[in-house]
């Protein structure tokens, strides 16, 4: 009797999880269908569905502040433990990747800013600001350097729904405001992932600006739906960043391709042709990368190279996208052109 009930609870069960799949692929083929394919949209719109996030003026400036002929934003996304935590990656070995960041490289980093006395914007995701709260102190101590927003745990945006993006891009921006004692000016999604509504939702923070996208090498204002929005873009690119030289995923085809020198070749023909345009270098560095040995000594070996140059900008981002922003600004009227 009880083998009976127990085989017929069994059949029961798996009528009900069949008739859960089925039902599910009947609603995937229904979304499937009602969706057209792209080849099949018409021009208004593919030309709404590019427009929805454009870039806009180019804000950079006649002149740097002090004369300088080009800005450079050296800039470390803190991500620590983070990334292994978003995605449920538990173990020791993965987690003392991102223990690395907080305990050896952020001091090399901090030490190195601190010889050459250059100012830095750290991204921190909130969850690695309360592991952290020494190391938030110590980058906030010299008072030379900016905390910008990072998501909550690295979250990709673009799998959440608007609501729990806005949640979570609130919570980040109130706990980071706690610990500077001021709001944070800008922001970079955590993987430069910016969803639909990303966009909508930095401008309910009031966010001066923001460092994701990649649609320029110069500042430039966000358009929303073709209009402006006064939210200055320091746009970022992936040859400007470490991770794609650098990381390492021992289950994957991400591994180091290139020498610490041959990455400083990149990053100095960039810089060189910024100085030569008189614009703009926006560096995205990872501490758990660049803050290991070899690397943190190529990279004093570019900052020292910027630096002989002459003429150079080093500033926070926030610093950077303030000068932008005064390009937006109607000029001052010429009193020799106003009727008296």
């Amino acid at each position: 009797m009880r083998k009976s009930t127990i085989s017929v609870c069994s059949m029961a069960l798996f009528v009900f999880a069949a008739a859960l799949l089925l039902r599910a692929q009947t609603q995937t083929k229904a979304q499937t269908k009602a969706e057209e394919p792209p080849y099949s949209w018409s021009v208004e719109k593919i030309r709404n569905s590019v427009d929805h996030v454009r870039a806009g003026r180019d804000l950079t400036p006649a002149a740097w502040p002090r004369g300088c002929r080009v800005a450079v934003g050296l800039s470390f996304d803190f991500d620590a433990e983070t990334n292994a935590l978003r995605d449920g990656l538990l173990s020791p070995g993965v987690l003392s990747q991102g223990e690395y960041a907080a305990r050896a490289a952020l001091p090399r980093i901090l030490a190195l800013l601190d010889r050459y006395r250059l100012p830095a914007t750290f991204f921190v995701p909130a969850v690695t600001a309360l592991l952290h709260r020494e190391e938030m102190a110590g980058i906030l101590a010299s008072g030379r350097h900016e905390i910008g927003m990072h998501g909550w745990i690295h979250e990709r945006n673009s799998q959440l729904s608007e609501a729990e993006e806005r949640r979570l891009m609130r919570k980040s921006y109130e706990l980071l405001k706690s610990i500077m004692g001021k709001p944070p000016a800008g922001i970079r999604t955590p993987s430069w992932d910016f969803s639909l509504a990303t966009l909508r939702i930095i401008r309910e923070l009031g966010l001066l600006y923001d460092s994701s996208l990649m649609a320029d090498d110069r500042p430039y204002e966000i358009l929303a739906d073709g209009r402006p929005t006064g939210v200055v873009e320091l746009p970022v690119e992936w040859l400007l960043d470490d991770y794609p030289y650098f990381g390492f995923d021992r289950y994957s085809a991400v591994r180091p391709h290139m020498t610490p020198k041959e990455v400083y070749e990149i990053w100095k023909a960039e810089f060189d042709q910024a100085y030569r345009e008189g614009t703009m270098l926006i560096l995205t560095m990872h501490p758990k990368y660049i803050g290991h040995r070899s690397r943190i000594a190529v990279l004093e070996k570019l900052i020292r190279y910027i630096i002989s140059r002459g003429r150079v900008w080093f500033a926070t981002h926030e610093d950077i996208a303030r000068v932008a922003a005064q390009v937006l600004q109607p000029a001052a009227p010429d009193p020799r052109n106003i009727r008296k």
